[in-house]
């Protein structure tokens, strides 16, 4: 967790500011749960393994920010981080994926991670192979020519002609190191990826897991078949580097580590866990599916061994990060057992006026900037006039409250809504070097008469 090491509390929500207005005590729970991931790998003494994560619950109505504090994390953290929807779990024993998928998942990026970082470290290596295998193909070392040669004919070979075949592979082979000769197209062979065609097999019969496995041996069963491709030099080191690399790494090492670091360092965001609450009332029907879920969910989250296809991984010390609406339910709908395994609950707030204009202009990524930069790539100037701004958070607010409220989504309805025509009418009729300012009236003549009539609002925005 390099990454992380340098980096203070304070300073992930530095990071989490450039993207999320607002929500103050959820990015500070995060972030001191992200540095406590680095304090208990540095603890020394016996108790490091007693050190169990406080996992978070997040509370909020959709749009204020839950699931983008989530990808913001996976980008900041230098950790395997894996988010899932909990909707889309069923109890073991229906057709459907099982919670226990959700730690292959976090293996399976951690396993992406670590071999990310051990091409690094090989990188120089394999490219020097690579460029040896372009060269061979481009000007083959006479001992390769001459291995199909009678040896009577062989002895006959004089030397200069090693010499100059010697010469030859120096000069081109500078020349494929400076990329010289990166758009003349040579042949390569290349693997052929292996179909194993089980994918219909026993379904609903056989777990992901089993499934998974079961296609890995068949894979392996079958024989490596090779292709010739005809492509450019610069392709053909890409494509060779990859499997160079491949073959220069220790598997057995990445997965030893890989799932070390799932286990001392892995996240698991669960999105949407209000949607597997049965509710007050207790009955059959789905309920008793979202019952099952959130049992088979438990052991997850309290620690134990799931087996991968990498190894066993165990779940003790993965910091669980849950988060729902709650709109039809409350977290003490839950079961006992499971609320009292996210001891850390964060109330997102409603986003009011004042955020929605923040939101246009602060994010690095806000809306404004988007459509800006997307525009601009028709060579058309677009300015948001602050009263414009203004105007455009007050009446998605207004929206919000009136109708449903959708939080910061509502903004993209809006927008879209505003520039629809501006949009559709470039490059046509408005060319190339034209400046756009979007003004408050502008605004209000688009927007107003829908907002007006509610029963169309309902439908439009």
């Amino acid at each position: 967790m390099e990454q992380i090491k340098n980096m203070t509390p304070q300073q992930i929500v530095n990071e989490l500011d450039k993207y999320i207005i607002g929500q103050n005590e959820a990015k500070r729970n995060v972030a001191i749960a992200l540095r406590n991931r680095w304090r208990r790998m540095n603890v020394t003494d016996e108790i490091k393994n007693e050190i169990i994560p406080n996992n978070i619950l997040m509370i909020g109505a959709t749009g204020v920010g839950k699931t983008e504090i989530a990808r913001r994390l996976a980008n900041l953290s230098d950790a395997p981080f894996t988010k899932v929807e909990a909707s889309k779990f069923t109890e073991v024993g229906y057709v459907g994926r099982d919670v226990e998928s959700m730690v292959r998942d976090l293996v399976e990026q951690s396993i992406n991670l670590v071999k990310v970082q051990k091409k690094e470290e090989v990188k120089i290596k394999g490219e020097k192979s690579v460029n040896n295998i372009i060269l061979d193909v481009l000007i083959p070392p006479i001992n390769k020519v001459q291995s199909n040669i009678n040896l009577s004919l062989e002895k006959k070979l004089p030397n200069e002609d090693k010499e100059i075949n010697e010469k030859t592979r120096e000069k081109f082979k500078t020349k494929i190191e400076n990329g010289e000769l990166d758009d003349r197209k040579i042949d390569i062979v290349v693997q052929k990826p292996n179909n194993s065609g089980i994918g219909m097999i026993g379904g609903g019969m056989m777990d992901e897991s089993s499934m998974i496995n079961l296609q890995d041996m068949i894979s392996n069963m079958m024989p490596k078949r090779n292709k010739t491709r005809k492509v450019t030099i610069g392709e053909a080191k890409k494509i060779l580097l990859e499997s160079e690399m491949s073959k220069l790494i220790d598997m057995d090492e990445v997965k030893d580590e890989a799932i070390q670091r799932a286990e001392n360092t892995g996240i698991i965001f669960i999105d949407e866990i209000d949607k597997i609450c049965g509710g007050s009332k207790k009955g059959g029907g789905p309920d008793v599916s979202r019952e099952g879920v959130q049992r088979d969910l438990l052991p997850i989250v309290e620690g134990t061994s799931v087996t991968t296809k990498y190894g066993v991984m165990k779940t003790d010390h993965v910091l669980f990060i849950a988060a729902g609406a709650f709109h039809f339910s409350k977290p003490s709908d839950l079961m006992p057992e499971l609320q009292g395994r996210f001891p850390i609950r964060v109330e997102l707030d409603n986003l009011t006026q004042d955020d929605f204009l923040k939101i246009l202009n602060e994010p690095k990524n806000s809306l404004t900037k988007q459509y800006t930069a997307l525009i601009k790539s028709e060579n058309v100037e677009i300015i948001f006039n602050e009263d414009a701004l203004k105007e455009i958070s007050e009446k998605a607010f207004i929206i919000n409250s009136e109708i449903e409220n959708i939080g910061a989504r509502r903004l993209q309805t809006v927008m879209s809504k505003l520039l629809n025509e501006i949009l559709f009418d470039i490059p046509e009729k408005i060319g190339p070097n034209a400046k756009i300012i979007i003004t408050k009236n502008m605004v209000e003549e688009k927007l107003d008469a829908i907002i007006q009539n509610k029963d169309l609002s309902e439908y439009i925005l």
